[in-house]
């Protein structure tokens, strides 16, 4: 059988920023030539089983997967863990713990913003991210896309046509980063407790998008996450420009990491991120990781 196309990111909407069904998702990935994928939401589970059974219909192998929201260093880190039981007690006390935080950092996100001056309250935002709590560049979204946020001059340079693709990161860079008008001290369960739990939930400690601005991983960082655990790197990802993917697959082969690839792909809040944009991967990635399992 050929080797065959992998994607290791993607997200459905059970992710508070997805707009696609885990059924959709698959049968993307059938029609664009993928032997297999993982639908990682954000902190939840929840496109399992339907993604695995849409899996087995459309002949594309879905790897059950999650996306948990961490922090390392002050820094907010993502951390994937695919093969994971979702019926595992330790993935049930992580995605637990982690949505309680979330809850609290998005309403006191909200609170800061109409505090400086912004028309966005909690009850709407609860409500468009699906009753789910909302990251950051889900409340940008829902704020921008207001119709009266266009008349406030405050926010007039997040419609401009060179903006617009990549709005809501603009405005997360702008008001929620350390030192912006809406920042939110990081309380979010520690990636290191994460990778701790790791092995009690079957899955293989992959760290997303290392470059990511909000992530900034150094060569540092990594050493000490190899140690605690961590398996594997996602290299490919539409987060990195060419100097950024050869510099963590450098990492990735000197650190013994498996190189991962995954699009991140979501839909309309990354217009720029289409489905099968990163062609990376292959399955071998997927045999390197399921090697590694506890």
């Amino acid at each position: 059988m050929i080797n065959g196309l992998v994607d290791l990111h993607l997200h459905s909407y059970f992710s508070c920023d997805g707009d696609y069904s885990p059924e959709e998702l698959v049968r993307m990935a059938r029609e664009e030539g993928f032997r297999a994928i993982a639908i990682a939401d954000h902190d939840t589970v929840g496109a399992y089983p339907e993604a695995i059974e849409a899996g087995k219909k459309e002949g594309v192998e879905v790897i059950p997967s999650i996306e948990v929201t961490t922090v390392f260093d002050s820094r907010e880190f993502h951390l994937m863990l695919p093969f994971v039981n979702r019926e595992s007690e330790a993935i049930r006390y992580i995605i637990s713990r982690v949505e309680t935080s979330r809850m609290e950092e998005a309403r006191s996100r909200v609170f800061r913003l109409r505090e400086s001056g912004l028309e966005i309250d909690w009850e709407e935002v609860w409500e468009k991210s699906g009753q789910t709590p909302p990251l950051g560049v889900k409340i940008a979204q829902i704020l921008l896309d207001k119709p009266e946020s266009r008349q406030n001059p405050v926010l007039r340079k997040y419609y401009d046509r060179d903006q617009q693709p990549k709005a809501p990161y603009v405005f997360y860079q702008d008001f929620f980063t350390e030192g912006a008008p809406a920042y939110v001290p990081k309380r979010h369960m520690s990636l290191e407790e994460v990778l701790h739990l790791a092995p009690l939930t079957g899955g293989v400690p992959v760290l997303s998008h290392p470059g990511a601005y909000f992530q900034r991983t150094s060569r540092e960082d990594l050493i000490v996450l190899k140690e605690l655990g961590l398996k594997g790197l996602e290299v490919y990802t539409s987060y990195h420009d060419r100097a950024e993917t050869d510099y963590y697959c450098e990492l990735a082969r000197e650190l013994d990491l498996v190189a991962t690839a995954g699009s991140d792909f979501h839909g309309k809040i990354k217009p720029g991120v289409k489905f099968g944009l990163i062609k990376n991967g292959d399955y071998s990635m997927v045999e390197k990781l399921r090697e590694r399992r506890v």
